[in-house]
């Protein structure tokens, strides 16, 4: 046998075990791009292009009419960060973050699982906990606002019918963050109970008929059972309601405005003022605060990806 025969029949096997590489279609490659093409050009339009423009205008000074006129740099990041004022509405917009997006996870937990309860009539109190999620920002505060009212509203009179003082609620700075706070909860929670209801339905009933041969009662089986396997769906919540508290704007701006002295300007109210609010049109301090949004968010989820994370159990 020669040599070259040698070679290729040692070769051959090991050459065909190699997986061959698929060489796609020139039909297949233009079928997919034309598929493609819209969703890209949206995303182009309504997100890609946005971005793009507001970094290009964060650099650059702008005329009264908010038309961009010389490039500054970073000129007006070293104005914000050194401006008190805005570093104020940094820290309200955490405070903000912190008085609503926990107590919206667990107010929908808690409720979620006491609604678990195999007794009769129960869907009906299901579905009342979970309208809020059906009333726009809108709605939701204006119903508020009546409530909120100091002298005839409900919150006020409840006071009155215990011997307290009125309070106000939506005019006074140690109340009012709070007070718009308790509003974003209340919208949330619809939400976040329907999310917890699909994640509890999700544990095999196998569990619970173990535990329950097993001697547990119903708080351990809720503290070793049930929480464990329900992390997942509480980390996804406590991510989007962190995201959905920095984007809070239509209660804000019906309810307080932004006052009073500021004390609930947020970020994202922030951008409003300083580019439409009485007749401004500082877009490059607007374009920067959005720029901090973009990075405060970016940050607070990956600081929860890397730290929660490891609490979550997918078992």
């Amino acid at each position: 046998m020669s040599v070259a025969t040698k070679v290729g029949t040692t070769a051959g096997p090991a050459a065909a075990a190699q997986p061959k590489r698929r060489r796609y279609d020139r039909r297949e490659v233009t079928t997919a791009a034309l598929l493609l093409l819209p969703s890209m050009a949206i995303f182009a339009v309504f997100a890609f292009y946005p971005l793009v423009r507001t970094f290009w205008l964060s650099v650059h000074a702008n005329d009264l009419l908010g038309l961009p006129t010389q490039f500054v740099g970073l000129d007006q990041y070293t104005e914000f960060f050194s401006n008190p004022d805005l570093r104020r509405i940094t820290l309200t917009t955490g405070i903000f973050v912190v008085l609503t997006a926990l107590p919206s996870v667990v107010i929908g937990v808690f409720l979620a699982l006491t609604l678990q309860a195999r007794i009769r009539g129960i869907n009906v109190f299901r579905t009342l906990m979970s309208t809020p999620f059906g009333f726009s920002a809108a709605a939701t505060a204006v119903v508020f606002a009546v409530f909120f009212n100091p002298a005839v509203g409900v919150f006020n009179g409840i006071l009155k019918m215990v011997g307290l003082d009125s309070v106000n609620w939506l005019t006074d700075p140690t109340y009012a963050l709070p007070s718009l706070a308790v509003v974003c909860v209340w919208s949330n929670v619809g939400y976040t109970l329907l999310v917890a209801s699909a994640g509890l339905q999700g544990i095999p009933d196998e569990l619970y008929e173990a535990a329950r041969i097993d001697g547990a009662g119903r708080w351990t089986v809720v503290r070793k059972i049930v929480l464990p396997l329900l992390t997942p769906t509480m980390f996804f919540l406590v991510v989007i309601m962190t995201i959905n508290s920095l984007q809070t704007f239509g209660e804000i701006h019906i309810l307080t405005g932004g006052g009073p002295n500021g004390s609930t300007t947020t970020l994202v109210y922030g951008i409003y003022q300083s580019a439409f609010a009485y007749g401004g049109s500082n877009y490059g301090l607007a374009s920067v605060q959005a720029v901090v949004l973009l990075l405060v968010v970016t940050a607070a989820t990956w600081a929860q990806f890397r730290v929660l994370q490891r609490k979550v159990f997918y078992g």
